[in-house]
């Protein structure tokens, strides 16, 4: 789960993380009420939606006076804002944040995340933070470090030295940044966070330390720990087909392609989409209907993936273990009965009672084409949207 940054940065400040001055605001009127609270004749006018790249796709504004600012605010709320993120039908801005404009003297780079590969906490930094760090990262990577370390309560002071040495920092700023480093630390492990992202980080003109940017995502299964970060879910920046998928259970995903995908398990998912690619098409998306599909969830992931208008065939592919084939083949009928699936269907059982589960398609008198494996099944979908 991702939140906004103005949210993202009262979670960090929470754990001592030095963070501008904010407020935010849903209209024009409660900017010009709010920013009252601020000491600054300097503003920062950032548009709050979940991409980066919104400086790049004039999302973030520095004014000098209230008439620069009410203006700008009328025009980015409501606008759909285009970054190398949103893609090209960009994303609605529906709140701003105003913060006190600080005097920057040097950007750095610095984010922590779980990383996965290594079943450890990796901190990323650089001494050239701002809008370009992807293409710094791309044409000079020894300009950025990567320091991973064992899961523990607090961060050592000799790791925080190690994460902040690209910085080049002296005396109470070096001091101030590994302050930081740990306080990011504890913020990613007390709140389930799989990543947070400061970019820029800066020394301003009076040699303090500031996070100027936060990102932050959540770890979804860990969200019942956190029902005060729940809460910060901006449902209108999502996929609203994923929000409904989420709600029967099931893991959705969108995709470009022109084959639905009904899947029982990740890994298998992936192998799904991966030989569908390898027959010349692309999936329209990732869906797990997990290990227990009943009848009313495999209609549900149906709905869900003949509401995408670009999809021309469904091939669902199940493996029973947990799952029987006979019920989930029964789940199948039943579902497409009611449903009146006009678009090819291509089925693939394998596992515990995938005969009886064979029979049930091939007695139901619908449309159902039957494969034996998954490369079978991938070619049959192909040829059958051609």
């Amino acid at each position: 789960m991702n939140i906004h940054e103005h949210q993202a940065k009262e979670l960090l400040k929470k754990f001592g993380v030095p963070v501008p001055h904010g407020v935010v605001a849903f209209s024009v009127k409660e900017v010009m009420q709010k920013v009252k609270l601020l000491k600054t004749k300097k503003y920062v006018l950032k548009a709050q939606i979940h991409a980066g790249g919104r400086g790049k796709g004039g999302g973030i504004k520095i004014l000098d006076n209230l008439d620069d600012l009410e203006k700008e605010s009328s025009n980015l709320l409501g606008k759909f804002l285009k970054t190398p993120q949103t893609g090209k039908e960009g994303k609605e801005v529906k709140r701003l944040y105003i913060e006190e404009a600080t005097e920057i003297e040097k950007e750095f780079y610095l984010s922590c995340l779980v990383d996965r590969s290594s079943s450890k906490i990796a901190f990323i930094s650089s001494a050239q933070g701002g809008m370009d760090i992807e293409e710094v990262a791309l044409k000079n990577p020894t300009k950025v470090i990567t320091y991973k370390i064992e899961y523990k309560e607090k961060i050592l002071d000799e790791d925080a030295e190690k994460i902040v040495s690209i910085f080049n920092l002296k005396n109470s700023s070096k001091n101030q940044a590994k302050q930081i480093v740990k306080s990011i630390y504890q913020t990613l492990i007390k709140t389930d966070a799989n990543l947070i992202e400061i970019n820029p980080l800066i020394i301003a003109k009076d040699k303090n330390v500031l996070c100027l940017d936060a990102k932050m995502n959540f770890d979804d299964n860990g969200l019942f720990r956190h029902p005060e970060i729940l809460n910060l879910r901006d449902l209108s920046e999502e996929d609203p087909t994923e929000i409904e998928a989420s709600k029967h259970g099931l893991s959705y995903i969108k995709l470009n392609g022109k084959i639905g995908c009904m899947v029982n398990g990740a890994g298998l998912a992936m192998s799904t989409m991966d030989i569908i690619k390898l027959y010349g098409e692309e999936p329209a998306n990732f869906l797990d209907v997990g290990g227990g599909a009943s009848k009313e969830k495999v209609s549900a992931a149906f709905k869900i993936i003949l509401s995408d208008k670009s999809v021309k065939g469904i091939l669902i592919n199940i493996f029973g273990g947990i799952m029987r084939c006979d019920v989930l083949a029964q789940g199948v009928v039943d579902a497409a009965k009611e449903i009146k699936i006009s678009v090819p269907l291509v089925v693939r059982l394998a596992g515990t009672n995938f005969q009886e589960g064979k029979k049930i398609l091939t007695n139901s008198n619908l449309k159902i084409i039957s494969a034996n494996n998954l490369g079978d099944a991938a070619k049959k979908i192909v040829e059958a949207i051609k």
